[in-house]
């Protein structure tokens, strides 16, 4: 990991909210953006960010997501994420975040990564998936 990842680094990225990312079991006139979505969305500003600061043959996964949802975004609105770096701690990256569309603050939380080599991450899983097949 580069040393440019620091505390205090924050990133915004909007997302429109889509049909793919909306609840459906209220029937198409009560579409809202579904919260499963919201944290992918999350997970994919944090992790597009850290790429800038991470090392060639490094990537991160999601360890932890602490959210609250606290407001409904319709179908075709736009939601920005924002996140700042809280915490440094080694490969542990801690982000905090809200979310805000254009009447309302609809989420806030934290979200942490893990810093990892992609090289080693695949020795890991293949290790698995054999042991996996032997039982």
């Amino acid at each position: 990991m580069k040393d440019t990842l620091t505390a205090g680094l924050t990133a915004t990225r909007r997302f429109t909210v889509d049909k793919d990312s909306t609840i459906d079991f209220m029937g198409d006139e009560l579409r809202v953006y579904a919260t499963p979505s919201l944290v992918r969305d999350i997970e994919i500003t944090c992790r597009d960010f850290l790429l800038e600061h991470v090392d060639d043959g490094e990537d991160s996964v999601g360890t932890r997501v602490e959210i609250d949802h606290m407001a409904p975004t319709l179908l075709g609105m736009w939601a920005d994420i924002s996140i700042t770096v809280a915490e440094v701690k080694g490969p542990l990256v801690i982000f905090e975040f809200t979310g805000q569309d254009p009447t309302d603050q609809i989420a806030k939380g934290r979200h942490i990564r893990f810093v990892s080599d992609v090289a080693k991450t695949a020795q890991r899983l293949q290790a698995k998936a054999d042991k996996a097949a032997e039982g």
